[in-house]
């Protein structure tokens, strides 16, 4: 399906009634979208449906102990493929990961990529995509559309509620000089098929729902609100975000509720649909460096400066953040007030998590703080931030979220 909205007037927006603006998009779903507990299953029967026999399944070996990898493994093998695993990814993956997987795909004649994971697996399979069809090297693809081949069909599986990589084009691979990520799309990597399988995380430890949970609501928060933002991305958006604040609560809870982790999925899916048809913000820039430089987990990065951000950004917005504050039954008063609204929410989903609030708590240094708002402002999401930026008001952001 192909849908595309071109306005009539010579304006880039029309203005309704309710004196709401309609903003031009052009919508084209990447994938056949699959959700249902347990139909990670019937990947073998799919596979089989869209022609592959040699497929490379691109795991880490923590799924094998939770038994999704021989689940998805058995199913491919059944439906008459030959199934060759690597589960050589790591969290953020870099190139050399890339590589690797690029040179076992190599090695087995591979004709087909099933990618089961959180977004380390999901991003290293599209990463082994564009080198095993396109050759050369991560880097050379950093920006959009620059693969000129065809790539291999896949099929995404993802294990948390968190990236919504399986929703989107781009492979996000950290450069092993700068140790900061790239951004590498086309929309030949992405998958072919999604199968969204609640029952799969059930298994995630609690430190594991929790950050790709907030991981989750900052992509519904920040592609509501970016310079790209349209009406398609925003209905996303906004849906997101009203399952996820809703049901990270009680996932964080009551674990094994499958209902809250089935909302909790689905929701984390149509955030990436958002990102996949806008873009994101500063907390992301901001969120990759301390990543690069201390090793902290970005679900983690992203929950302790979403607050900041959220005030930061909220004199910018529009009624943006008061749509999002009463679409959770909250009232607000104006804007700021919903800006205030929405990072007080935030900052209580990190005190029932067990997440630092603060950067100080996670062992950055004062010193530091330079060189990130520097590597921060060279980060592609910066520049589609609803307010302006320029270096230092990435360092006042570093700065606030110290304490």
């Amino acid at each position: 399906m192909r849908v595309t909205y071109s306005p009539t007037s010579t304006s880039k927006e029309l203005t309704s009634k309710a004196d709401s603006k309609v903003t031009s998009f052009d919508f084209s779903p990447l994938n056949r979208v699959i959700f249902s507990p347990g139909c990670s299953a019937h990947a073998g029967a799919l596979v089989r449906e869209l022609g592959g026999s040699r497929v490379l399944l691109v795991s880490d070996p923590g799924l094998k102990k939770a038994g999704h990898t021989d689940l998805v493994f058995s199913s491919l093998e059944k439906s008459g493929a030959q199934v060759f695993l690597f589960d050589g990814v790591e969290e953020n993956p870099e190139e050399i990961h890339v590589d690797k997987g690029k040179n076992f795909a190599q090695l087995h004649n591979i004709d087909f990529i099933v990618a089961l994971g959180g977004g380390s697996a999901m991003d290293c399979a599209k990463g082994i995509n564009f080198l095993l069809t396109n050759g050369g090297k991560m880097s050379d693809y950093k920006g959009v559309g620059l693969a000129k081949k065809p790539m291999l069909p896949s099929i995404g599986i993802p294990t948390t509620s968190g990236t919504g990589s399986e929703a989107q084009s781009f492979a996000l691979i950290t450069d092993s000089s700068t140790h900061l990520k790239m951004a590498c799309g086309d929309k030949k990597a992405a998958f072919k098929i999604c199968l969204l399988d609640p029952e799969l995380t059930l298994s995630q430890p609690h430190m594991v729902t929790a950050a790709t949970g907030i991981d989750a609501i900052s992509h519904a928060l920040e592609s509501y609100v970016c310079t790209k933002k349209n009406t398609i991305s925003q209905t996303f958006a906004r849906q997101a975000w009203s399952m996820l604040a809703e049901n990270l609560p009680t996932v964080l809870k009551n674990p094994l509720d499958i209902n809250a982790r089935a909302a909790m999925q689905l929701g984390a899916h149509f955030a990436g649909v958002s990102i996949e048809n806008s873009m994101l913000g500063i907390c992301h820039s901001c969120a990759n460096p301390l990543t690069a430089h201390y090793g902290i987990p970005h679900g983690i990065a992203i929950g302790i400066l979403l607050p900041h951000v959220l005030r930061f950004n909220s004199h910018h917005v529009g009624n943006c953040y008061q749509t999002l504050v009463t679409d959770i039954g909250r009232t607000t008063n104006n804007n700021t007030d919903s800006g205030e609204i929405l990072a007080d929410i935030i900052t209580g989903f990190l005190s029932l998590a067990g997440i630092p609030k603060n950067l100080h708590d996670c062992g950055v240094s004062h010193g530091i703080l330079e060189v990130l708002a520097e590597e921060a402002s060279e980060q592609w999401t910066a520049k589609f931030n609803p307010r302006p930026v320029q270096e230092k008001d990435l360092l006042e952001i570093y700065q606030l979220a110290m304490v």
